[in-house]
């Protein structure tokens, strides 16, 4: 298999309109949705990514067709049946631990090696198997490395341990096939776990506290399948702001959702990036020749709080701002290993712990050879490597193009001059 690397000559600000994507992490759990009806789901804007494609190839193991013209994905699960999923399938994909609710609620067991993905820290399933658990599931597994469910699942009420996206998301979606009422407390509110229960919502159950962390769903054993379009991805907009502020550059940015964004845009502007948005058209316009930067205190949180995966970007954007800046990262200790990559190209860092690091600047950055440690990490090095000076090469791009819909094409549209190369 091809290594694929970006090269990146920095010190061009970046200039234009650009798309913002449909959103990855709302894609994997929709496309998990599916399995929870007999019939077609169809699935508008869905970004074509490396995650997204590994997912369909779960769900094609597991009986379904499926095909994708132009943004739109089809499955049909008519053919639909429980069967262990392989490591080859899952190892990859951190977002595949989403079909356990499905697949238990419609059939009454599930079983999948443990699923891969980024590593940021570890990630248990604690939180999964509790809430499965509350509804009557019984942990089956005799190796360390398979992940075996089964039973008769009952509506119920689910506690969960901690506010986690994927954990809520599996209680949704098996809750949504259980007859009765499921109120799942301590659930998470992102975006994509909004998307989760409108889904759930147009197949037939009826959802109650949509984006709180107290949700009520009232399921149905036959659900209808159902047609959706997928929100754009925040993740994907919050990159491009800071490529525009970073490089002093002026980008609209189409079809963000200001809400996803709140608290983000809200560090942004203390910052002192500048951006403003028109509600009407969705469109974001950020002026980065006119932001100064200035040191701020960013800590992750759930939603809406600052989102970890914009962290690292963030961190970049803080290495050109006046002053000591102190980033808090509450909910992975594996997502400050980028610092070490910035480090290499001029940031005056100083990590505290595995979870608070100061970054005092502005410094300025220069074009060194950096590895993409994860998906959003990888992204953060090539908007240091867009502001540094000289030619940088981001190694791993693997991980980027699982996150990140034609990022090396939309930066090139605004004016980057970034190239992919493929070695073998």
């Amino acid at each position: 298999m091809a290594d694929i690397s970006y090269r990146i000559t920095g010190g061009t600000p970046l200039k234009g309109d650009v798309t913002v994507s449909g959103s990855k992490n709302a894609a994997l759990p929709l496309l998990a949705g599916s399995v929870l009806c007999s019939g077609e789901t169809v699935l508008h804007n869905v970004p074509w990514l490396r995650d997204v494609k590994a997912m369909l190839k779960i769900l094609e193991f597991l009986g379904a067709e499926t095909s994708y013209q132009e943004g739109t994905v089809r499955v049909r699960t008519h053919n639909v049946t429980s069967k262990p999923i392989p490591c080859e399938l899952v190892s990859k994909l951190r977002g595949s631990i989403v079909l356990l609710g499905p697949l238990l609620a419609r059939f009454g067991v599930v079983e999948m090696a443990y699923p891969g993905g980024c590593v940021l820290g570890k990630r248990p399933v604690d939180a999964h198997l509790a809430a499965l658990e509350q509804l009557g599931a019984r942990d089956m597994s005799v190796s360390e490395g398979v992940l075996h469910l089964q039973g008769d699942l009952k509506a119920g009420r689910i506690i969960l341990p901690e506010f986690s996206v994927t954990a809520t998301e599996n209680a949704i979606l098996a809750a949504a096939l259980l007859p009765g009422e499921t109120r799942i407390e301590l659930a998470a509110a992102e975006p994509h776990v909004q998307e989760v229960e409108r889904l759930v919502a147009a197949m037939g159950a009826e959802v109650e506290g949509i984006g709180t962390h107290s949700v009520t769903i009232r399921g149905k054993r036959n659900l209808t399948c159902a047609t959706h379009t997928v929100t754009t991805d925040y993740l994907e907009a919050g990159a491009f702001v800071i490529a525009a502020i970073v490089t002093g550059g002026k980008v609209r940015l189409h079809g963000v959702e200001e809400s996803h964004l709140i608290s983000f845009l809200g560090a942004a502007g203390r910052m002192g990036g500048v951006c403003r948005y028109d509600p009407a058209e969705k469109i974001l316009f950020v002026d980065g020749e006119i932001s100064s930067l200035n040191g701020i205190r960013v800590q992750t949180n759930i939603f809406p709080g600052f989102p970890t995966d914009l962290l690292p970007s963030m961190g970049v954007a803080l290495s050109q701002a006046k002053g000591v800046s102190r980033i808090f990262e509450c909910l992975f200790e594996g997502r400050m290993a980028y610092l070490y990559e910035l480090e290499k190209m001029g940031a005056h860092i100083e990590v505290l712990n595995s979870h608070q690091a100061l970054i005092i600047g502005p410094t300025r950055l220069r074009g060194r050879n950096v590895a993409s440690n994860d998906i959003r990490a990888g992204a953060a090095m090539v908007l240091a490597a867009l502001c540094a000076e000289g030619e940088t090469t981001v190694t791993d791009v693997r991980y980027i193009e699982r996150g990140y819909d034609h990022f090396d094409d939309k930066l090139r549209t605004l004016g980057a001059r970034i190239e992919k190369i493929e070695t073998e």
